[in-house]
């Protein structure tokens, strides 16, 4: 029994080897960052409570511009009263795959900066900016617990705005969905192609000493 155990280990681990085996960094970088990608097929397990407050947790450690902290997270987990409200404001083509995950965050950014009675408020030039460190956050904390992640863009805003009471202040940026990963053919058909990590283009593509390159 031990042995099938250990080999069914030593299975599990080959296979995350090789899925991981064309990410290479071009400079020394810590494992998570690699090992983190966007899967859709989750295995529609329970996750713990705690499990998802230490994720988010991460998140809210995130930098920010005066450290006013914008980001603001609404979440379901599978199963609770707000599961069915949280995958009703996804679009059709995330709802055919993100409802077999263990967690539904939204990810909201106040768009206004307090003045908090000593000065008027005013407009956030950096609300996005500082939610997307956040974010990144907790990506890599989830992926750090063995869950992976996936970001949406394909949400319905005005049903998430008024099924979520969200106030008009808060931008709307992203729902992502939390859980662990499970074999591709729990997937529509026409995603299961698609479930590898991507790459990334070289540093050289994208970071460049002084300025801008002709």
């Amino acid at each position: 029994m031990m042995a099938a155990a250990e080999t069914q280990e030593t299975r599990q681990d080959t296979d995350h080897s090789s899925r991981f085996a064309d990410r290479v960094a071009h400079y020394p970088i810590a494992p998570v960052f690699l090992e983190r990608w966007s899967p859709r097929a989750f295995d529609a397990s329970h996750m713990p409570e705690a499990d998802l407050l230490t994720i988010l947790e991460a998140a809210r450690w995130a930098p920010s511009a005066f450290n006013i902290q914008p980001w603001r997270f609404l979440y379901a987990r599978r199963g609770d009263n707000h599961w069915p409200v949280f995958v009703s404001v996804l679009d059709e083509f995330n709802q055919a795959w993100a409802d077999k995950a263990s967690a539904l965050v939204l990810v909201l950014s106040d768009t206004i900066v307090s003045g908090n009675g000593a000065r008027p408020d005013k407009l956030s030039g950096s609300h996005s900016f500082d939610t997307g460190a956040a974010w990144a956050h907790l990506a890599l904390q989830s992926a750090h617990m063995g869950y992976h992640t996936h970001a949406m863009a394909g949400i319905l805003p005005d049903a998430a705005r008024e099924r979520l009471s969200v106030p008009e202040r808060y931008r709307i940026e992203i729902a992502v969905a939390i859980g662990r990963h499970t074999d591709p053919s729990v997937l529509p058909e026409e995603l299961r192609g698609r479930e590898e990590p991507s790459h990334r283009r070289p540093l050289s593509e994208t970071a460049f000493p002084g300025p801008f390159p002709a």
